[in-house]
This record gives structure tokens, sequence and C-alpha cells, in this order.
């Protein structure tokens, strides 16, 4: 059994990252399960790779990996306390469901009863509503410092409006030398539901601080994207996008164009190709990013059909953020394997609906490197 440590402030391996002590920092073990039911911080390690988690909202708290000359960072954007994370409107690092990103009217149609969901987001329910998986504490299965933790959560018939009870788990994951796997895995006990998870962390590859991800270079595997309305819903349609500003088929500043779109940033479902490059076990290689500053790669993997490309639009001068920083405008990017936005309402989009006897899953898999 791993042994909880009470900690007034908890300094991690590689960070200097400062904790309160809202958090519990929880020692790993090698062989099995913790069953925690308190809020704590889980550590893994492998080479120079130094994972944080918390089994609040299932959350990414930091990741450090090395930039080109052996220079250790944190990527991922976050807060210093437990009461940032619950009273965090952007997500930071969370993850989200029971239907991750926007269901329009916050409603839909299933088996000929209309569930009705809660609004978060104006008129629509977003990332799972009010108290969305994100906003719960997860049991805690099975750690490992050394290779991975599994977080689990029941969600209830009802919960925040969706049908059936349904069993959700998350398995954080350091593979090898530099790649961080998250698998994750959804069983309905006597109801069909809709089940669409996603991880929401911010990357900037020149550190958490470092300022705007503008100047990165991405490579998203997709030539179509489903287009949104003014309220951030799809319209129903899968449009093309080669040769527009949203075309990254080919590698580019992510600033290159982006005050060609419509809100001045990326905020869209992209529609992986089918005959985009897989990799092993049958996970497509879905986007590439690159730092040239910090010299810092990283591809990510999946085996969803969509990749919500979030260029942080709507961080609005974080001041709370980890070493005292104050996250800006672009300060960060979210790359969102998922099933299609409002997938419930859209009768052409792939099905989200989950029936009692199957399973979903979604497996990701993000690779570090550090190239010239």
């Amino acid at each position: 059994m791993g042994k909880k440590v009470e900690v007034g402030l908890v300094a991690v391996v590689c960070l200097s990252v400062v904790l309160v002590s809202a958090f519990v920092e929880v020692e790993g073990n090698n062989h099995g399960s913790t069953k925690s039911k308190g809020i704590g911080i889980y550590v893994l390690k492998k080479g120079e790779v130094t994972a944080q988690f918390t089994n609040y909202g299932a959350t990414l708290l930091s990741l450090v990996v090395p930039d080109i000359h052996g220079k250790l960072d944190d990527v991922v954007l976050g807060y210093s306390n437990l009461e940032s994370y619950k009273n965090d409107t952007t997500y930071f690092g969370g993850l989200v469901g029971r239907v991750a990103n926007r269901i329009g009217g916050a409603k839909f149609a299933l088996d000929g009863h209309v569930y009705k969901l809660s609004k978060n987001d104006g008129n629509n329910t977003l990332h799972g509503g009010l108290k969305g998986f994100s906003k719960v504490v997860w049991d805690v299965d099975s750690y490992d410092t050394a290779s991975h933790v599994t977080f689990k959560y029941s969600s209830p018939d009802g919960d925040q409006g969706f049908p059936g009870k349904l069993d959700v788990s998350v398995t954080y994951e350091l593979i090898g030398k530099n790649k961080l796997g998250v698998k994750l895995v959804a069983k309905p006990h006597d109801k069909a539901t809709p089940v669409n998870l996603a991880q929401h962390t911010y990357w900037n590859l020149g550190g958490h601080d470092s300022g705007s991800i503008l100047d990165h270079e991405i490579q998203i595997f997709a030539s179509k994207i489903t287009p949104v309305d003014d309220q951030l819903i799809p319209t129903g349609e899968i449009k093309d996008i080669r040769g527009t500003a949203f075309d990254f088929l080919a590698p580019r500043l992510i600033g290159s164009h982006i005050s060609d779109t419509p809100i001045h940033g990326y905020d869209y479902n992209y529609v992986i190709d089918n005959d985009a490059p897989k990799g092993k076990h049958h996970l497509r290689k879905v986007v590439a990013v690159h730092d040239s500053k910090s010299g810092r790669k990283l591809e990510l993997w999946s085996n969803q059909p969509g990749l919500q490309f979030y260029t942080g639009n709507m961080i609005k001068d974080e001041a709370r953020g980890k070493d005292g920083a104050v996250y800006k405008k672009y300060g960060g990017l979210c790359l969102e394997t998922q099933g299609f936005p409002d997938s419930v309402n859209h009768p052409n989009f792939p099905s989200q609906i989950v029936k009692p006897g199957s399973i979903y899953r979604s497996v990701m898999v993000y690779r570090f490197t550090s190239v010239e």
C-alpha cells in the first residue's frame, strides 16, 4: 500500500512549483491499489520525465521534460493550490466528461426521451455540465511511481441530466523514455448514454510561464473541421479547410494566419483524416507541435475521430498560476482528442452513444523529443 504523507509545502523533484496543504503527496508503491478517497498528489517519474497528477478531476498538474540542451521545464499550465482548481473555469489539466465539449441547447433526445442537461455555457452544456468529471474527487485504484496511476469514478444515473450509471477510469502511464500514455474506459450499467471524454491540458513547450504559443509550429493531420455558429455549437456541416487559415496539413506557425479566423484564434474540432499516419496499436498520429526556441517537440497519437485544437483565446490574466506566473491570452494550447462536439444532436456525426454491455475506450500517447 502507498503511504500518505501530510505536508504543509510540497516540493517535488525537478519542480519549483509550490503546492499548499490542501493537497496530500502520496508515496507510490510497486504492486497495488491505494483505494484513496482523499485528495492527493501522485508523482510519476521515469528518467528525466516527471509528471504530477491529482485525483481531484483526474487532473494533470505538471509535466517536466528536457529541452534540446537538457534543461528541464514544466510544460503544463496550472495553479499552485487546490482552491484555484476548484474555482477554475479554464479546465486546466482536467479530465472532462461525461461528454466533453459543447451540447447545444443543453439537451438531446435518446430512445424517445428528451434529456435536459445542466447549463454552464449560456444556454448550452460545456464539458459535462456544472459539475462535470473535472470537478469531482476520483478514487485512486492503482499507483506506482515508476509507471502509472489509475483513477476511477462512478457517475450516477441523472448526473448533470445524463441517463444511467456510468463507471469511468483513466490510467496515466509513463512509457519508455519520453512518452505519456492515457487510457480512458467507460462502462454504462443499465441505460444507453453518450460518452465523450477528453484530456484538457494546456501545453506550452517553451515552459508553462514562457508566454505566447503563437510561435509554436503545428501540423494537424486533418483536412476538414466541423464549423460552428457564434455560440461555438457545430452547425452539422463537415467542411474541407485546405488552403484556408485552418489548414495545418503542412507544418506552420500557429500565429501565421490566426488573425484571418473569425474569432482571432482556434477553438475548432478537426476531423482526423482516415489516411493519417498510423502508429503502434492502430493509433493515428493526429498532431505534432514544435517549439524552435527550446527544441521541444510533442507528437500525439489517438484512436479518436476528432481533435479540438484550442489556442487559449479565453485565458484572461490568470494571476494565480504556478511559480507566480500570469497566464495571458494564447499562453497555452489544448489538443483534445475526442468524438465530434454535439454529436448527440447531429445524426451525421459519429455516434457517442454507448449501450449497456459495450465499453467506451479512448487512448492517446504523447511523445516528447528535442530537435533542432
